[in-house]
């Protein structure tokens, strides 16, 4: 009877997912406090505490996300006031020197 398996299609594999409540706020709250108690202790583990805790923060904490958005926003304006100007230049550039171009060329 086993050759009439081979026309079945296997069944699909299940298993149980139990979604458990996960609270980012909370983390992050016992985190700061477990680094507060660790930096009120002193000593070598404080230290540790300290530096690891501006490494994750980046070099200039929250403000330096809004300080890059600021630049970047900069640049961009920049870039599309060169942009304009290169354009004004060629058109007249276009217009004063192409009429003697064709004139030349024929």
């Amino acid at each position: 009877m086993g050759f009439l398996r081979l026309f079945k299609p296997p069944s699909h594999q299940q298993f149980s997912y139990k979604p458990r409540y996960w609270d980012p706020k909370k983390e992050e709250s016992e985190a700061r406090q477990k680094r507060v108690e660790q930096l009120q202790e002193g000593g070598v583990d404080a230290m540790k505490t300290r530096i690891s805790g501006g490494f994750r923060k980046g070099a200039g904490g929250a403000a330096a996300g809004s300080y890059r958005n600021a630049r970047v926003k900069r640049s961009n304006a920049t870039l599309f006031i060169v942009i304009i100007c290169l354009m004004v230049i060629s058109y007249l550039a276009l217009m004063v020197y192409f009429p003697d171009m064709s004139a030349w060329l024929s």
